[in-house]
């Protein structure tokens, strides 16, 4: 096939084919790019630099297609046996780079977050991830199991609805990793979540998909429902302890929540008696430590969507009257009419993996606080949302990154936006 060519739909799939590639750089995904006959393929369990045999998973047409490294012809010298046995070509979807040294690793992910923020931001950023105090395995506190249809819990392959049953994972804490749920059958249930907290306390959340209202494809919502455990999780951070759900959300590695309000309070650098809004404020977290840096003179009000969330850091802030996290979803409308009655110094977000979404935004940026703190979970979001600061006039001050979720692809970064 010549250079250049694109193939089209009438074209014949490339599903099972074998092809030597010489892989390239890293993407954002967990797979890295080659090319193959004027076709781009993103391959999984491959490392930059490798000569691999790949064979194609998923081709649906067009420019690119799918593939595994089910054979290393030149390995890397950064290549490691995975630890898990089900780290492997058609096994668990979990792990990206269980494949990986830990330091190559970590540079992958800042080849990641550096092409990311260049090619949606245009923002030149030569950082480092920084690694969390822990190790590479046994750090995942909470885990989402899913249930096949003989009731075995499992995770899902790559891209896929197929469930891999298994009897142990290696990133999993103890309590979670190796819960006795997963020698259980669960007929019935959609997903089963295991967590843990600081004490060693495990709970089991059961989810059920709710039938679908209309004939569309999206996924039915899951509903909740307690199994075995005690009603809160407790977890302690900079010197104060937290109740969550179990199903409700909380940082998954153990140095995570330390160290994001660590970077966070040096960034906004509060006063006492100054105000600061706190979005998709959880089980208030960031709340609680926002407010013991305005102290009772001033004020900290948080947002957050969802019913048990907001619960939770109703009780968490109790001994903070001047803290406070109301019930509501995070919008432009809702941002703009917080911070119009508050005027927030500094502003601080932690939204889900999709990001806050470039509406949300603006209106943070809409209320001139001094300074915004965007903690990003996904650098394709961050980056997306801080174009909208930068052709505001807002000026990126600091950009750390860390590797909250070792195995994984997933890199957790704090950007810190200054008015110009």
């Amino acid at each position: 096939m010549p250079a250049g060519f694109a193939m089209t739909a009438s074209e014949p799939s490339w599903v099972g084919q074998r092809l030597e590639l010489a892989v390239g750089p890293v993407a954002h995904g967990g797979h890295c790019v080659a090319r193959h006959s004027g076709r781009v393929v993103f391959v999984r369990h491959a490392i930059p630099g490798e000569t691999v045999l790949a064979e194609v998973t998923e081709d649906r047409g067009g420019s690119f297609c799918r593939a595994d490294a089910v054979r290393v012809l030149d390995p890397s010298p950064d290549r490691v046996e995975p630890p898990c046995r089900y780290a492997h070509p058609g096994g668990c979807g979990g792990c990206d780079f269980q494949h990986v040294t830990a330091g190559r690793q970590r540079s992958l992910k800042a080849e990641v977050v550096a092409e990311q923020l260049s090619r949606l931001a245009g923002i030149e950023w030569s950082g480092t991830v920084e690694p969390l105090a822990g190790e590479l395995l046994g750090w995942r506190r909470r885990i989402r199991y899913a249930v096949s249809r003989d009731g075995r819990l499992g995770l899902h392959k790559h891209r896929s609805s197929e469930i891999v049953p298994i009897e142990r994972c290696l990133i999993g804490a103890p309590g979670v990793g190796d819960t006795p749920a997963l020698a259980r059958h669960w007929p019935g249930l959609t997903e089963v979540e295991a967590a843990v907290d600081d004490d060693g306390v495990t709970a089991l959340t059961a989810l059920r998909a709710d039938r679908p209202r209309g004939r569309g494809r999206q996924r039915p919502p899951l509903r909740a429902e307690p199994i075995e455990g005690p009603e809160l999780l407790h977890y302690r951070v900079a010197g104060r302890e937290f109740g969550t759900r179990p199903a409700g959300f909380w940082q998954t590695h153990p140095a995570a929540a330390e160290t994001f309000i660590r970077v966070a309070l040096a960034a906004a650098e509060l006063r006492p008696g100054e105000r600061a809004l706190d979005l998709y404020a959880g089980a208030g977290l960031f709340t609680a430590a926002l407010a013991g840096e305005v102290g009772e003179t001033g004020r900290v009000l948080g947002l957050e969507g969802d019913p048990a969330g907001a619960t939770a850091a109703a009780a968490n802030l109790a001994e903070l009257p001047w803290a406070e996290v109301r019930r509501r979803p995070v919008t432009p409308a809702t941002v703009a009419a917080a911070a119009g009655v508050l005027r927030p110094a500094v502003v601080l977000l932690d939204p889900p993996r999709t990001g806050s979404g470039t509406g949300v935004l603006a209106a943070v940026l809409a209320a001139e606080p001094r300074t915004v703190i965007y903690v990003a979970c996904d650098p394709a979001a961050l980056a997306r949302d801080l174009r909208v600061a930068l052709d505001g006039g807002w000026q990126l001050t600091q950009l750390t990154a860390y590797d909250a979720y070792p195995m994984t692809h997933h890199v957790e970064c704090i950007a810190v936006l200054r008015s110009a």
